[in-house]
């Protein structure tokens, strides 16, 4: 029934996603706005989402601006203003929806971030605009345009600045710059997040390809306190072929001490510079970026999957900051924006091996908020630093009062201390180690060491947790909180080692004495009451992949057979982490089987973005993809972090590839092949 299940998957994804032998675009070939979830071009700053309607999109969302308001009493990450939509109209007649035009077609070039829509005006024109998320300016975007008149004919194009419905005191702003070799007409705004706290702006300007002088009159109009806009007016004869642009900048005082005045400098930069000179540089950072890729020979349709996966863990990160990954990335507000273990466990070990500098970020995020860790233990009675299981900008818990993972899912202490170790395996930089690195280590050991409760040899036990099987809530010795606890435990020892610190004998002997609990037959129990039940997601076989807890193929197998009939309809992960297994233990075919299950059934139109669970509608959830992308580098690519760095695992492929390569792997930028 399983592979049934998989072919009627794929036929209906096909039915809306149009597939080539190009595997770097995605290609929708209709729009539907009653069953539309957009695709977003992101630069790990700014997120743009698109939208089923002609020259709009959907959403703007910054990371690292955060306020209280709406869902559950916690500061939730805030949409900005939507300072890329705009509208056109044909001698007077506004383009209001898709159903007006033909031949519309939405195009995501994965290759560059680039999202272009493409449509028919009857008789009267042919148009192209393509949404950028400037990789090289984190607050900037353009919207490049190009208008074929078919036949004579006046267009009205418009850009306009909206704010969302959750930003207040809004005050809206022209401004002309005149000088001898240019005019600069800018469409600013400003507006206090709900509480008050931040200061939001955005601006944008036109860029048009005439000289000085003979571009368009601008005509700046102001619609209500949420909304204004530039327009222009052009007359076209036929055959002509028009270009101009949108630049904008959005920023805020989470990011700069003033907003209001840097948003119009980065937007009068951005116009300066031009627009081949702003796409030459965002082209070139994402050919950076994709020096680490993953190659499949001989299998198209998984290629474009896979590179949609990276495309989208790259797109809501990035190098040089200190901000976290949400699950749903920078596609929206699910989970209020709030970091998780999804970070460390899911989406950091894929983003290690390819893009250390990224994953250095993420790490940074944790780093600057120990000490709010070390408050957050200590108003629990514990020592150390006990990280909070929703984080958002000041690194307290985050998590709504009504769901019991925050005074209790305490794995993700050990979480965060496993990515430091990794780092350090994966780069061997002893300096990070001594200065941020052994930090983190040392004062989550010493919470694990507060944490447990002793009672006798073999009986260090860790209770009243949930479980990472988040099904399983206030039990006692969880098996993956135990063996992360452990795992913590020994990396704080080994780096104290390393850097001729000696380190706190207690660990070890904690260490030692934390129960991993097995039923009669030798399965690894989930927790102390656990009697079988379906569960959530993964947990026991984490301990076999990533925490090495249990080696031996024997055990491997025991548990994953055991587990694997036990998952519910839980996020899309799990699968990745039974892909990992069965590929480790030389059986391709149930990986790859594993692996399309994890996803496919979650892909949802026109773009196949990837939802949480198979009926949920909540895309992009990144932690699914980077479940995936381990499963194609840790699983099928056999990668694995040692003290030494990075080694290769012999395994073998699916009978659907003929080969497999891992490109521009760590900080030295190795290739790995399978074949």
């Amino acid at each position: 029934m399983k592979k049934v299940t998989l072919i009627l998957a794929s036929t209906f994804f096909a039915a809306f996603y149009t597939y080539s032998q190009d595997t770097w675009t995605i290609k929708a070939s209709s729009v539907n706005p009653s069953n539309y979830y957009g695709e977003t071009v992101a630069n790990g700053m700014i997120g743009i989402v698109s939208s089923p309607e002609p020259f709009k999109v959907k959403d703007v969302v910054l990371n690292g601006a955060f306020d209280l308001y709406g869902r559950g009493r916690v500061s939730n990450i805030l949409k900005t203003f939507n300072f890329v939509n705009m509208y056109l109209e044909v001698d007077g007649a506004r383009i209001e929806n898709f159903m007006q035009v033909q031949n519309v077609q939405q195009v995501l070039d994965m290759k560059h971030a680039s999202m272009t829509t493409t449509f028919n005006y009857g008789d009267k024109a042919t148009v192209s605009y393509t949404h950028y998320s400037l990789r090289h300016l984190p607050y900037s975007a353009l919207v490049d345009v190009t208008i074929t008149a078919k036949k004579d004919i006046e267009i009205t194009p418009a850009s306009v600045m909206e704010a969302p419905d959750m930003l207040k005191d809004v005050q809206n702003y022209y401004n002309e710059i005149d000088r001898p070799h240019v005019r600069i007409s800018l469409l600013t705004s400003t507006a206090k997040s709900p509480t008050g706290k931040l200061l939001m702006a955005a601006s944008n300007s036109f860029l048009f390809d005439e000289q000085h002088g003979n571009e368009p009159s601008v005509i700046h109009e102001m619609w209500d306190n949420n909304m204004h806009l530039l327009k222009f007016r052009k007359k076209l004869k036929a055959g002509q072929v028009y270009h101009f642009a949108v630049i904008g900048s959005a920023i805020t005082s989470a990011h700069h001490d003033d907003p209001l005045n840097e948003a119009e400098r980065l937007t009068i930069f951005a116009k300066l510079e031009g627009r081949d000179r702003l796409l030459q540089f965002h082209n070139k950072g994402w050919d950076e970026l994709w020096k680490s890729d993953i190659v499949i020979e001989g299998d198209a349709a998984t290629q474009r999957e896979v590179r949609s996966m990276i495309y989208h863990l790259y797109s809501f990160a990035r190098e040089g900051t200190a901000y976290s990954l949400s699950p749903m990335g920078l596609s929206g507000l699910g989970y209020n924006g709030h970091a998780f273990w999804d970070t460390e466990l899911w989406m950091y070990p894929s983003l290690l091996l390819l893009q250390p500098a990224i994953a250095k970020s993420l790490l940074e995020y944790r780093f600057q908020r120990l000490q709010a860790a070390r408050h957050n233990a200590f108003s629990h009675g514990y020592k150390g630093a006990m990280f909070p299981w929703e984080s958002a900008a000041s690194g307290n818990e985050e998590t709504p009062v009504w769901a019991l993972s925050g005074p209790f899912e305490h794995h993700i202490t050990a979480d965060i201390a496993v990515a430091a170790w990794n780092y350090y395996s994966v780069t061997h930089d002893k300096e990070w180690l001594r200065e941020k690195g052994f930090p983190l280590l040392k004062e989550t050991a010493d919470f694990w060491a507060s944490r447990v409760e002793r009672n006798g040899p073999g009986k260090y036990e860790i209770k009243n947790v949930v479980a990472a099987d988040e099904w399983a809530e206030n039990v006692d010795n969880n098996a993956f909180t135990n063996a992360a606890a452990k795992a913590n435990l020994k990396f704080a020892t080994d780096a104290a080692t390393l850097l001729g610190i000696t380190p706190d004998s207690d660990w070890m002997n904690v260490y030692n004495n934390i129960p991993i609990l097995r039923f009669a037959d030798g399965v690894t129990k989930e927790h102390e009451a656990y009697k079988g039940e379906k569960i959530k997601q993964v947990d026991v076989n984490l301990l076999a992949y990533p925490l090495k807890e249990i080696t031996t193929p024997a055990a491997v197998k025991k548990d994953l057979e055991y587990y694997e009939p036990r998952v519910g309809e839980g996020p899309a992960m799990t699968h990745a982490i039974f892909a990992i297994l069965h590929a480790r233990l030389g059986s391709p075919d149930k990986a790859y089987k594993a692996f399309k299950a994890g996803y496919t059934p979650n892909m949802r139109p026109p773009f196949g973005v990837i939802a949480e669970t198979a009926s949920g509608n909540n895309p992009y959830f990144s932690t699914g993809a980077g479940g995936m992308i381990q499963a194609m580098l840790n699983g099928f690519g056999g990668l694995e972090i040692t003290p030494d760095g990075i080694s290769q695992l012999s395994t073998k492929l699916p009978a659907q590839w003929k080969s497999l390569q891992l490109t521009g792997i760590g900080p030295e930028r190795k290739t790995f092949t399978v074949k």
